[in-house]
């Protein structure tokens, strides 16, 4: 069963597009430029890194922000640890630096793992946790403004990897839980240097982390309290305290160390050898040919217009069809044998109402053909509404028909059922006949297939207990992948998590519905119509982020170029139109953006944009 499951309800089928919203530019955007600033650089190993490593140092989000405070945090070139406050009055931005991360030693003769991005998280207003990206975890407590020393320092179990933090979880007053991901150089790090790179994973760790650590000079090691391993770098991370448990989303499924998956083997066609079943046969050349689908159709603003091939021998007085608001019935009651089965449909429920009163139908044997049509005009009850299908579901094993785009093609149904059934006395093949198949001919070279189907990312959702072991209502649970377009905003201060997932052209927002702890479930709660399609079309997307009521598209930016945010609005179901607007974030001057994260400042939204020569702050966006 798919875990994100759509409310019809709340799709809108009438829906047309986006309008642009003006906005003042200068009223929403203001620059501060920065005395600190910034890398995405980092110094590496002799190895190359992977693809997932490039990919998830591309979207790694820079800013760490405090949803309890006015505050947000980053990690200089310098590794100053840099807290950025909030003037509530002005909404101006200061500076300051609140702590020194030790400088790495290094030797240009010995071969290390690759460093990770530095990365910091907020316990409270005035605490953090603080990684150099080397190995080295530090707590800190700037009360008073600057950091002497920090109240601990932890590693990971020998050999301490370099790491990452994803999320921070408060558990009581003296310990906080973390979720950290490392690369996997396995037992031998020399491996890493083979000209066949073997495939890449990666260990996520949720680790508890004691504030009230005694030793201040002294490196510890972090009591880990689960360990998973997977094939790339999670895309969110989260802790859920209502069901004890936390939450993975990547592009892999994460196991626990001993059941890791490997990559699916791929055999060639000549390791592929057929089992025999009773009334197979092997010892034909040629497959049996792709059978074509049992109707086709097409539809305007107010009708549906159906075909269905029928041997042209049928006696019209042996067609039955009834038309209701809700429902059709064709029954064909032919005696006559034919070498395909003839359709019957009892009370099938229709994807939307009817007029049973003005539809009507049509039988047209054309005796020159070995098929007849049999057409059927039903009239919308709802006009303007576009019908993704005939009938809305689909009985066991049966096809799924696509709307035939072009008119004039709706009849060559019949050619190619006699094209099909002509394949099978005479052994030809019937490949390429056309309907039915893939897209109709007048959307060839319309839609970007390849463009649609990458928009977002492919993930999974892994669970793990607080024990880490699977939870009991996850157990039985598919693993089935998603189209992941966004997830919160950093900072949201939202109280239930939720994430946008990819559904046709739309995306649909799924709430994690969590009141009864024994069964949560994801719930459709809300639809960005046309979604999906709109964010295909952007080229630069380095972040994509929502929060209630609207989706913030945010490009990277390149060389003298600055980057823009698409702001998405949400509409009501039965909207036809959204609003969308955009603001230019990046100057040119800026350079790339790194980070993202939302504050509430005196009441007002208020969106930081971390890049690399300045911090832009959205307000009210």
């Amino acid at each position: 069963m798919n875990i994100f499951e759509p409310t019809r309800t709340l799709l809108n089928p009438k829906f047309e597009g986006y309008k642009l919203d003006p906005v003042s530019q200068d009223e929403i955007v203001s620059r501060f430029s920065l005395d600190f600033k910034p890398s995405q650089a980092t110094v590496s190993g002799r190895s190359p890194l992977s693809f997932q490593e490039v990919q998830s140092r591309i979207t790694h989000n820079h800013l760490a922000v405090c949803p309890q405070g006015n505050r947000a945090m980053y990690i200089d070139a310098a590794h100053k640890v840099v807290v950025i406050d909030i003037d509530e009055a002005s909404i101006v931005p200061s500076f300051n630096v609140i702590y020194d991360l030790p400088s790495p030693i290094r030797s240009d003769n010995i071969e290390y793992p690759h460093r990770e991005y530095p990365t910091a998280a907020f316990i409270t207003p005035t605490s953090a946790v603080v990684s150099d990206g080397g190995g080295l975890l530090y707590t800190i407590n700037f009360a008073d403004g600057i950091v002497s020393e920090p109240l601990g320092t932890f590693t990971l179990p020998s050999p301490g990897p370099p790491f990452r933090i994803h999320s921070v979880h408060t558990a009581s007053t003296d310990a906080i839980l973390a979720i950290l991901s490392s690369r996997y150089y396995g037992s031998d790090a020399e491996s890493t240097q083979s000209k066949d790179l073997p495939s890449t994973n990666f260990d996520i760790w949720g680790v508890k982390i004691t504030l009230t650590s005694t030793s201040h000079s002294r490196v510890q090691e972090m009591d880990v309290l689960w360990h998973r391993r997977g094939q790339d770098v999670p895309i969110y991370t989260a802790f859920v305290q209502s069901l004890d448990a936390a939450l993975l989303i990547g592009g892999t499924k994460y196991e626990s160390l001993g059941n890791e998956t490997s990559p699916p083997y791929e055999p060639s066609p000549d390791e592929i050898v057929p089992i025999s079943r009773a009334d197979e046969k092997f010892d034909t050349d040629a497959p049996e040919p792709a059978k074509p689908p049992p109707y086709s159709w097409t539809q305007t603003s107010d009708s549906v217009t159906m075909a269905i091939p029928l041997p042209s021998s049928t006696p019209k007085s042996t067609i039955k069809v009834l038309f209701s608001p809700q429902s059709l019935t064709v029954h064909v009651d032919n005696e006559v044998s034919s070498s395909v089965p003839i359709p019957r449909y009892s009370a099938r429920r229709l994807w939307d109402g009817i007029l049973s009163s003005t539809s009507y139908w049509t039988w047209d044997r054309e005796a020159e053909h070995s098929f007849g049509l049999l057409t059927l005009y039903l009239d919308k009850q709802h006009q303007g509404t576009k019908w993704t299908q005939v009938f809305a579901s689909n009985a066991d094993q049966e096809v799924e028909v696509l709307e035939t785009l072009d008119p004039s093609e709706l009849w060559h149904v019949r050619e190619a059922l006699e094209k099909y059934t002509a394949a099978l006395r005479e052994g030809d093949d019937a490949s390429g006949l056309g309907l039915g198949h893939g897209v109709p001919s007048l959307a060839e070279g319309e839609l970007d297939m390849e463009v649609d189907d990458v928009v977002g990312r492919k993930a999974y959702l892994t669970w793990v207990d607080s024990n880490g072991n699977v939870p009991q209502w996850w157990k039985n649970a598919e693993d089935i992948p998603f189209q992941l377009l966004s997830t919160l905003i950093p900072g949201h201060g939202a109280s239930k998590l939720s994430v946008i997932v990819k559904s046709n052209l739309d995306g649909i927002v799924h709430t994690l519905d969590e009141k009864d702890s024994k069964t949560p479930v994801w719930t459709h709660t809300s639809t960005f119509s046309a979604l999906s399609f709109v964010l295909a079309s952007k080229q630069d997307t380095r972040f994509t982020f929502h929060d209630t009521g609207a989706v913030f598209a945010f490009e990277g930016g390149i060389r003298d170029r600055g980057g823009n945010v698409y702001i998405y609005r949400a509409a009501s179901a039965d909207s036809k139109w959204a609003k969308q607007a955009i603001l230019k974030v990046g100057d040119g001057y800026g350079g790339s953006l790194l980070g993202i994260g939302k504050l509430r400042v005196a009441g007002a939204t208020v969106i930081l944009c971390l890049a690399e020569g300045e911090l832009i702050i959205l307000k009210n966006p």
